[in-house]
């Protein structure tokens, strides 16, 4: 998909990113009546306009209704059905939505369970129900004519000739991403979709016009087949069943809605909701089609076969107005979000960098676990590594060998902390004062500070980057051991670490899949699930609410501690940056939207299960974009070079790691100029 041309100016419509808003429509209808049912499809597809609406899903034969048995063959109810879908067409005119219909259709003497898709005052094809269920409580092939095998048809309706086959996909010339199949109810459930040679062929947005009666369990069985087949098709699936009104002489409708976008459930209407439904989301077609892209198996997957479907192309005329933005996003991308699987995403996060270290130690034959402790986030979540290791491994937690080693800058807060948690950890601990090393080596190198000079430059912080990261290796060698990294994926991402000599380095980095706001995350969680005793839990929170520091330039330099952040960005935008930027490939203006959608008002959306009130806030337009162009600078024109020699370590998040080894290849010496470019060409400075 190309995206159109894109100016600042036009930074706040859904369209200039790739969106399609979708909707899946549940009219109330009634047995037969047709006037009524196409009175109140006209009504919600009126409802879908208002709303915006690009793409609407109606239920399997709205307009005649699904449960009326053999009136499904008298012709008396099937003219009404054809002068009621007249009608709608000609009510479409003024309504910018495409609106899939469900209608009984005749055909060279058969009668074809339909869905019409109509678009500006005409219908753009017809598709015919390719399997009818005729077991349990169906018995469709009673009425209707399977659609297998009908492709390249077309039909009459009225004074028109439309296209009419299970061989259509429809795509709007003026909208990319607006690409999309209908299939109907029992086609969902056949082992092979006829939408999963459409997806394969192109299609996007897979529908489904379902009537599916509902019975204890099913709600779920639906979802599970929206999710699944979302995922492996690389496609959003809307999904729209019968509700209230139809007959319930032998069967009962819930009127279920829903919205998936690969595998993410976007939206879902309320079932059994005596009121139309009209559930809508705003589905990313973009990131769909960058998915397929990355993923060669899903190109794989189309080979081999003949090009089977036809394109049906129409103008969609989108607007290009601020509409906002309907669908779930999270601001911490890489943070467990489902109340239902938290301890389970969380055990997994931890366990997944605790299997990759105890394999490690395994293989280097034991020995000792050698880290240092600085009393901050990143040292203080790989201890817990650790000796979550050794207890899975049977070790005493003396196996862990911990040194607190103060320099120049380091705060009394930090070290007493680093203190109480190696001593609640139980771990052999020590401290090492790295200033005379380094006032030596800086003397030795004539370096201003030596001679008594205020010169904090960053000779200055890596000499005491550098020390540390030394002695930890010669501890290791002294000590039959391994140094565990504590550096994370955040830092990674900007080239916030000491290359070779420093953070960057150790024998195995069990944080580097692992970006800051997960640690945070993480290590909340440690308190919260009583993971530790409360003595241990009252130091895990005092690590938490210390500022981000490196700790390496005194506080008298600029009259306060050194913050991280301050100097390269809140890590909640850099981790929502490095997630959209690396596990999708969107470009920055379509980042900077998202992310102002997901952060410009505190009090709007989701957080984090437990996460405390008085750290929410909130970020506008310019801060965002300011941050944001940092980051690309850094991430692409600087700090490759870092990642390329990155030692081992587990990846933990699905959004992705940084090894060479892994999720992302990249040359040392990019330059970033393309990237902040399209930022400044298309989001505006406030």
């Amino acid at each position: 998909m190309t995206s159109k041309p894109m100016g600042a100016d036009a930074f706040h419509s859904l369209h200039r990113h790739g969106f399609v808003r979708v909707a899946t429509a549940t009219p109330r209808v009634r047995p037969a009546d047709v006037v009524y049912n196409r009175d109140a499809v006209i009504a919600e597809a009126r409802r879908a306009h208002d709303a915006r609406a690009d793409l609407v899903v109606f239920p399997e034969l709205c307009l005649s209704s699904y449960a009326i048995d053999d009136l499904h063959l008298q012709t008396a109810l099937n003219d009404a059905v054809e002068t009621a879908l007249g009608a709608v067409v000609a009510a479409s005119e003024t309504l910018a939505p495409v609106l899939l219909v469900g209608a009984p259709l005749r055909h060279e003497g058969r009668l074809y369970n339909c869905a019409v898709a109509i678009s500006c005052g005409r219908i753009l094809g017809v598709v015919p129900k390719s399997f009818l269920p005729n077991y349990r409580e169906f018995y469709e092939k009673r009425w209707f004519a399977e659609g297998r095998g009908v492709t390249g048809r077309v039909m009459r309706l009225g004074a028109a000739e439309v296209p009419f086959g299970t061989d259509l996909i429809f795509e709007a010339e003026d909208l990319p991403g607006l690409i999309f199949h209908t299939e109907i109810c029992e086609d969902f459930w056949a082992p092979v979709p006829p939408s999963s040679h459409a997806a394969t062929e192109g299609a996007l947005i897979l529908t489904n016009l379902s009537a599916s009666n509902i019975v204890i369990g099913k709600s779920d069985d639906r979802h599970v087949l929206c999710r699944s087949h979302g995922m492996r098709s690389f496609a959003a699936y809307a999904y729209s069943a019968a509700g209230p009104g139809e007959s319930t002489t032998d069967l009962a409708w819930d009127g279920q809605g829903a919205v998936y976008e690969m595998g993410d459930l976007l939206a879902q209407s309320d079932r059994f909701d005596l009121e139309p439904e009209l559930c809508m989301a705003d589905v990313d077609t973009q990131r769909l089609l960058n998915e397929r892209m990355r993923t060669g198996t899903f190109n794989d997957a189309g080979k081999g076969r003949e090009r089977a479907f036809r394109r049906i192309r129409f103008e969609h005329r989108p607007h290009v107005e601020d509409v906002g933005l309907i669908r779930p996003i999270r601001r911490f991308p890489y943070v467990p979000n489902r109340e239902s699987h938290l301890d389970l995403d969380c055990y997994e996060a931890f366990n997944i960098q605790v299997e990759g270290l105890r394999r490690r130690f395994e293989a280097v034959g034991g020995g000792k676990l050698v880290i240092g402790i600085s009393g901050g986030l990143d040292s203080t979540h790989a201890l817990i590594v650790a000796a979550k290791c050794c207890d899975k491994m049977g070790l005493p937690r003396d196996t862990i060998l911990g040194y607190t080693m103060p320099g120049f800058a380091t705060g009394d807060a930090t070290k007493s902390n680093a203190w109480k948690l190696m001593r609640a950890m139980g771990i052999a601990a020590a401290e090492i004062d790295i200033r005379p090393a380094a006032r030596q080596m800086l003397s030795d190198m004539g370096h201003p500070f030596s001679e008594g000079e205020p010169v904090y430059d960053v000779t200055f912080e890596n000499v005491q980057a550098g020390l540390r990261t030394d002695y930890l290796f010669r501890l290791a060698n002294q000590n039959r051991g391994i140094v565990v990294g504590t550096g994370d994926l955040s830092e990674l991402a900007l080239g916030w670490c000491t290359y070779g000599v420093g953070d960057q380095m150790s024998h195995y980095a069990v944080n580097a899949g692992v970006p800051k706001t997960l640690i945070q995350y993480l290590i909340r969680w440690s308190v919260t699930s009583g993971q530790f005793d409360p003595a241990t839990d009252a130091i895990l929170t005092a690590i938490l609410d210390t500022e981000i520091s490196p700790e390496l330039v005194p506080a008298e330099a600029d009259g306060g501690m050194q913050s991280t952040e301050e100097k390269i960005g809140p890590y909640a935008l850099n981790d929502f940056f490095l997630f959209h930027t690396m596990r999708y490939g969107l470009p920055p203006s379509k980042v900077a939207f998202l992310c102002w959608h997901a952060w410009r008002d505190a009090e709007a959306g989701l957080w984090p299960i437990g996460f405390p009130e008085d750290k929410r806030r909130a970020y506008d337009l310019a801060e965002i974009r300011h941050w944001l162009e940092h980051f690309l600078k850094r991430f692409f024109g600087f700090s490759q070079f870092k990642r390329s020699a990155l030692p081992n370590g587990p990846k933990v998040s699905a959004g992705g790691a940084l090894s060479p080894r892994g999720d992302w290849r990249a040359p040392s010496d990019a330059s970033a100029a393309v990237w902040v470019a399209e930022l400044h060409e298309n989001v505006p400075e406030g």
